[in-house]
């Protein structure tokens, strides 16, 4: 008997069984459902199955949060329920009938960074460990840097900006790659586009304010001059060159022949896309990605930026139900690319650790409970460690008052955040280890937003419990009121 199989069992009776499944996959903690009546699927009886740890529905799916052993869970229900041959693009294409055009379009945006995350966490971690090697003076070292007294970790350091450079000012080609992956088009095409909009033989996206009009490149067809410019880092233009270049594919597929089409499609999909990417997609991209970088910019260093700072650290936890935070991924991209740091990424790893510490109250209070431990304490540990969902969702909003109590910790923790300006070189792993990735000059008053990213959902988690406010399902004793009573 394999270890998952009674649970799963369970949930496939509890989702309404395998006529109500029109669509199952899954992502890196959770089964992902599209039911054909969501209204079967029984909430609270899922959520006792001992291998979940909450549940929720986004994006037009049902998911059920299994945890790192989802692979196997997954197998597990697959072999019981009979369901096979459904991937995880196909689920989202089934769930997305039930989204609206706001819905789809940020779901589309989801699908093309989620593959990219990975690669922008290590390249944080890896700008995060060359801050500390070539930013910080030591006292113990006379005031002088790491990489100023070592030969070894100077060249260690040299070494990793090999990783760094290719992950972020080659990240259009992740970018255009993504979208023909999410589009059902050729990778490779994708692939190549990417290459031609960071490709050595333009001028660096980086060098183009620096260099005098008269000495950028151009090429010159006689009739008409197009400047040779990269798009080193630049995230709008090449998702509007990876888009055309997917619908331009679609479109030949249909009209070219398909004894020629291996030829004429790729031909006349790539040459088209690459010319407009540098004549018109590129400039407009570049422009609007200013234009968004520049006004975010400017409210997080106005004299009003507390208030965004506040206003931002409030709303991001609910941005993540909704999955609407997938839009500061691209927003964050661009003031890096724009201003060589971000300061808004900053505030999604502190809402993380105020969600964390929300969670980390509830296990205080409700110690004894030794089933719910079973979720809190890891998802207290994941949450700390930059991913959400298993505390947001498994605990937070079940009982409501964490959840708002982080919000107001991440309001707090963001408005100190602006106050001080913090700013990171990167994206990177959001919650505690977020301190990697912030330019060595802020790592004080990043610490002290995170102490109070720790503090303040703690304490009014407390509070909120035992005044009774925002109350929900809290597993108290009814009568005796012992508020450590495990949950009946």
């Amino acid at each position: 008997m394999g270890k998952f199989q009674e649970d799963a069992k369970k949930l496939l009776e509890d989702v309404g069984g395998k006529e109500n499944i029109a669509a199952v996959s899954h992502c890196a903690t959770r089964m992902r459902f599209v039911l054909n009546d969501p209204n079967k699927a029984d909430t609270a009886a899922i959520e006792k199955i001992p291998s979940v740890k909450g549940t929720f529905t986004n994006a037009g799916q049902f998911q059920v949060i299994i945890g790192n052993e989802v692979p196997q869970f997954y197998n597990e229900f697959s072999t019981i329920s009979g369901l096979e041959g459904v991937s995880k693009e196909q689920g989202k294409a089934a769930a997305k009938q039930n989204l609206n055009p706001v819905q789809r379009a940020i779901s589309v945006l989801a699908e093309i960074f989620t593959p990219l995350i990975p690669a922008l966490v290590i390249g944080g971690l890896i700008l995060g460990f060359r801050n500390v090697l070539e930013g910080i003076p030591f006292g113990f070292l006379e005031g002088q840097k790491i990489v100023e007294v070592s030969q070894f970790w100077s060249g260690v350091n040299s070494f990793l900006w090999l990783i760094g450079e290719a992950i972020f000012q080659f990240l259009p080609v992740g970018i255009t790659w993504s979208i023909t992956k999410k589009m059902g088009t050729t990778q490779i095409l994708g692939i190549v586009l990417g290459i031609t909009l960071v490709s050595p033989q333009l001028l660096n996206a980086y060098s183009v304010a620096s260099t005098a009009a008269a000495d950028i490149p151009f090429w010159d067809f006689g009739f008409a001059q197009v400047n040779m410019i990269g798009y080193q880092a630049q995230v709008i233009p090449a998702m509007l060159a990876g888009f055309l270049l997917a619908y331009l594919e679609v479109f030949f597929r249909k009209v070219i022949p398909q004894a020629v089409s291996m030829i004429f499609v790729p031909l006349f999909a790539l040459v088209p896309t690459v010319i407009a990417a540098h004549v018109i997609l590129g400039p407009i991209g570049w422009t609007i990605g200013s234009w968004i970088s520049d006004i975010v910019n400017a409210g997080l260093t106005s004299s009003l930026n507390w208030l965004f700072g506040a206003v931002f650290g409030f709303m991001y936890a609910p941005l993540v139900i909704t999955g609407l935070h997938h839009m500061t991924n691209a927003i964050d991209l661009q003031l890096i690319a724009d201003f060589q740091s971000t300061n808004l990424w900053p505030m999604i790893a502190l809402s993380n650790i105020a969600q964390g510490s929300a969670v980390l109250a509830v296990v205080f209070m409700h110690r004894g409970n030794k089933e719910e431990e079973q979720v809190s304490i890891p998802a207290m540990i994941s949450c700390y460690l930059g991913v959400t969902e298993p505390a947001m969702f498994g605990i937070n909003l079940k009982y409501v008052y964490p959840f708002v109590a982080g919000m107001i910790g991440s309001a707090c923790a963001g408005l100190f955040s602006t106050l001080f300006d913090v700013k990171a070189i990167s994206i990177g792993v959001g919650g505690l280890p977020g301190i990697l990735s912030i330019v060595p000059q802020y790592y004080v008053p990043f610490f002290g937003a995170m102490l109070i990213a720790v503090i303040i959902p703690f304490i009014l988690t407390y509070i909120f419990r035992t005044k009774g406010i925002f109350n929900k399902l809290d597993p108290v004793d009814e009568a005796t009121g012992n508020l450590f009573a495990e949950e009946k």
